[in-house]
């Protein structure tokens, strides 16, 4: 099929280069000239695992070409994807404006029938502004139709997530509509939901909200777990074996962040509130999210005493393993309560620094993690790379000026690190470590 993706960012860029390398002739188009200019040199802009060898095997194969010509590309295709960015307003409700900025472009290039795919995360009703924008500026008297196919992607297994997808929704405003994108994605052999249009872009949200909860409801039983003098990480386990409720998403931490779940919980109770539904639960999910970084921080200052003057060690900037996104990281969060409080910050990420260099300027980056640790009156794992499972804990433990080490993933067994002379603080880890 020749199949036009409007936006490189995660999504777009890796659904364009998994859609050419099944055989698809795929025009990806971002109006970001650098960005477009780099990828046709074979410059990545985003670091996934697996992404740069697709996408370079296919531009050299020519199935995949990178340009900034949105109305040209829509010409030369038969299915559109708008897959651009959907940030969030100030007030919580979605930033559409680069959705509107696409369907304008592409109602410049509707020269025949096409199916415009919307995958971009976006409020319900979303679809029927997107045709009526298209209605509104299109340069000749032909048909179209206006399909949600949102996408569930995970940063850090993206290009897995689009090969081998739980379920492939697909909102369509009939069967004939749904059969297009039904052949698109039939080589992948995966369950495919089809329904109306409304229903798939309350679907996307429905099912990061109801992840969201989870982890907020498993750091609210952390909570619980300190003062009770529990194990949350034996809680969650206890949880998870019960087969109606399974272990995914009952991690204790530092909360959810990212360029998903904040925006999308945030924006689905905007959207709540216009159809006049107030939806309590989810403000608490946000409640109990907003407050894992200022305690975890509270429970540092009880350790050290006031923090003015310590050298604090972060290990971990992206958002999440397998990364270089820093969009609503939490290390942003822990650096800047840190830095409130006169800490000096020093830190290391295999993949992130130059992205968080970008945010917070103002701290020391080191090349390792043992350099972070050098000199350190204590050291906080804000992201779970497996790299720093793999640590040399004498070496990081002897560079320490004290060997603190708050582990804000429950990332570390506490009897080990113990063993090895750390003062270990978990989250939700209220037991003796020294009774284990």
């Amino acid at each position: 099929m020749n199949i036009c993706v409007i936006g490189l960012g995660c999504v777009g860029l890796t659904t364009g280069a998994v859609f050419s390398d099944l055989g698809n002739d795929v025009i990806c188009v971002d109006i970001d000239e650098e960005k477009v200019d780099a990828l046709q040199k074979g410059i990545m802009p985003i670091y996934e695992p697996g992404l740069k060898e697709i996408v370079l095997r296919n531009l050299e194969e020519g199935r995949l070409v990178i340009t900034t010509d949105t109305e040209e590309a829509t010409r030369r295709s038969d299915i559109v994807f708008i897959c651009v960015g959907t940030p969030p307003k100030d007030s919580g409700e979605t930033d559409l404006s680069q959705v509107e900025s696409a369907a304008k472009a592409i109602a410049g290039g509707l020269d025949r029938y096409k199916v415009i795919v919307n995958k971009s995360t976006v409020p319900v009703g979303t679809g029927d502004l997107v045709r009526q924008i298209i209605d509104k500026h299109k340069l000749h008297d032909v048909e179209f139709d206006v399909v949600s196919n949102p996408e569930f992607l995970r940063e850090g297994t993206a290009v897995q997530d689009t090969l081998q997808p739980d379920r492939i929704v697909i909102g369509a405003p009939s069967k004939h509509v749904a059969m297009k994108l039904l052949e698109l994605y039939a080589s992948l052999e995966r369950p495919m939901l089809i329904t109306d249009v409304h229903s798939a872009e309350i679907i996307k949200y429905a099912s990061n909200a109801f992840l969201a909860t989870r982890i907020s409801f498993i750091n609210a039983i952390a909570d619980l777990c300190e003062l009770a003098g529990a194990d949350v990480t034996v809680v969650a386990k206890g949880i998870g074996y019960d087969h109606r409720i399974g272990s995914e998403f009952l991690s204790a931490g530092l909360g959810f962040g990212g360029s998903c779940f904040p925006k999308d919980i945030e924006s689905l109770v905007h959207t709540s509130e216009k159809f006049g539904y107030e939806f309590q639960l989810m403000k608490e999910v946000l409640a109990v999210n907003r407050n894992r970084v200022p305690r975890l921080v509270s429970i540092m200052e009880q350790a050290l005493g006031e923090l003015a003057g310590k050298t604090i060690g972060v290990l971990g900037l992206a958002f999440k393993p397998n990364t270089d996104d820093m969009r609503e990281a939490k290390s942003i969060e822990v650096i800047n309560e840190l830095l409130s409080r006169q800490a000096e910050v020093k830190a290391y990420d295999p993949q992130a620094m130059e992205n968080a260099r970008k945010v917070i300027p103002q701290i020391k980056y080191c090349s390792n993690a043992y350099e972070v640790a050098d000199g350190a009156d204590a050291l906080i794992l804000v992201t779970e790379w497996r790299e720093f499972k793999l640590l040399n804990m004498e070496k990081i433990r002897d560079a320490m000026r004290t060997p603190i080490l708050f582990d804000g993933r429950n990332f570390y067994n506490p009897e080990k690190k113990a063993r090895l002379g750390f003062t270990y603080y978990g989250v939700g880890r209220g037991v003796d470590v020294g009774q284990w």
